[in-house]
């Protein structure tokens, strides 16, 4: 048994119960083959909640410092974060988002789900914000699909992403594929990049009901 496999047996059932997902959409992921899931990105446990309601299993970038904490705790985070599928990454650095495309490219290119939150960062007020262009260049550079998705609740059960979640409902609700074939070999055009990044924020926007906001959420956190 895989260790992604034991912990969907071990902690699945707990997880499920404090945080009763509802799943809509599913069955729009592909069973095999390249995928981008692509979806908002309101608290911590967002990356905990997204890979249980998923019957593949879902890779994402994740903080480095997720799994170089100390001691008891810090040794079961690091476990579990990349038993699930999360791959650490120094984004702070000056190649930091270069490092986390090509981990995404490797990703789909063998053929797996790859899990990304184009708007860089948790929003920090509930609502949807511009979207970073990597989501664009991801789909265009590998062919893969992009399957929107909304996350809807995980802010009430965890506000400002601190503390300990509390027991509550969430719902998870996945968009129809999204290819953009048409635009292929395209990926070094900004415009077009733009525009493929915006038409799935759009779509996100659409499953989650949430105000969209036309700037970035790392300047919104910054002007604060």
């Amino acid at each position: 048994m895989s260790r992604f496999a034991l912990i969907k047996a071990v902690l699945g059932p707990i997880m499920r119960l404090m945080f009763r997902p509802k799943v809509e959409g599913a069955e729009h992921i592909p069973a095999e083959g390249p995928v981008i899931l692509a979806g908002n990105h309101l608290t911590f446990i967002d990356s905990m909640v997204l890979p249980l309601v998923c019957d593949r299993q879902v890779f994402f970038i994740g903080k480095d410092e997720y799994v170089t904490g100390k001691g008891l705790k810090g040794r079961l985070m690091a476990w579990f974060f990349t038993g699930v599928g999360m791959i650490p990454v120094d984004r702070d650095g000056g190649r930091g988002g270069v490092a986390a495309l090509m981990t995404g490219r490797r990703v789909l290119e063998e053929g797996k789900i790859f899990g990304i939150y184009p708007e860089g960062t948790r929003s920090p007020d509930g609502r949807l914000y511009r979207g970073r262009t990597g989501i664009a260049r991801l789909t265009l550079m590998t062919g893969a699909p992009v399957v929107p998705f909304a996350m809807i609740g995980t802010d009430k059960l965890q506000p400002g992403g601190r503390g300990l979640p509390r027991p509550g409902r969430v719902t998870v609700r996945f968009g129809e594929a999204m290819e953009f074939s048409r635009y292929e070999g395209m990926d070094r055009d900004r415009y077009v990049l733009r525009a493929v990044t915006d038409s799935v924020m759009a779509e996100v926007m659409r499953l989650s009901g949430q105000e969209y906001v036309d700037m970035y959420a790392s300047k919104a956190k910054q002007a604060a």
